[in-house]
């Protein structure tokens, strides 16, 4: 089994590479942020340490953590931060071991983890390889605007607190370049996947 990390900064389009990858090799999909949002729910492993640390003022009407507020404690605040990944990161890092080692029971061929912060975390450790997804900044622009509603000064603020290009492609394995047509970033999955 070949364990693919997926990664680059917002807008890039990773989703896409991801359902590219399960439709044609059928690739199992292992998304940190969905794990991570998972295991901050009531009951489960992170929750009763995140509302240790940030108090009961983040929690919903339902007692469930409210991930907006918790992400405006954290967004302006580096300490509070890596606060956070502390608690999160290894959790779900572990998590996605487990899933791993399931996938490998069920004989699959192609298991991805897309994360943002893959690099950060040292997901090289349990990777195979890493790809970078990348986009023309003007056409992660527009999509951000058209898909997620956001307006330049929040694109802005966000594209500055990710990696920055030159660290993706310093570390990564291969880059698949997704600023043009569905087909073009097609055939180079299709290279990438073959070692060209």
């Amino acid at each position: 089994m070949r364990v693919i990390g997926i990664t680059g900064g917002i807008g890039v389009g990773k989703s896409c590479v991801l359902n590219l990858m399960e439709e044609a090799y059928g690739a199992v999909i292992c998304q940190t942020d969905i794990i991570a949002h998972q295991l901050q729910k009531k009951g489960e492993e992170c929750y009763q340490k995140i509302v240790r640390v940030f108090g009961k003022t983040i929690l919903t009407k339902e007692g469930e953590i409210d991930r907006k507020i918790l992400g405006m404690i954290v967004f302006d605040d580096a300490e509070k931060l890596q606060k956070l990944n502390e608690i999160v990161h290894p959790v779900v890092k572990e998590e996605v071991k487990r899933k791993i080692e399931e996938a490998k029971k069920e004989k699959c061929k192609y298991f991805l983890i897309e994360s943002a912060l893959l690099l950060e975390d040292h997901y090289e450790e349990i990777c195979d390889e890493l790809w970078y997804i990348y986009a023309d900044e003007k056409v992660r622009r527009k999509r951000l605007k058209a898909f997620r509603l956001m307006d330049d000064e929040k694109i802005d603020l966000v594209m500055k607190a990710q990696a920055p290009e030159d660290v993706f492609r310093k570390y990564c394995h291969k880059i698949i370049d997704n600023s043009g047509t569905i087909e073009n970033t097609r055939k180079q999955i299709e290279q990438a996947i073959n070692g060209r």
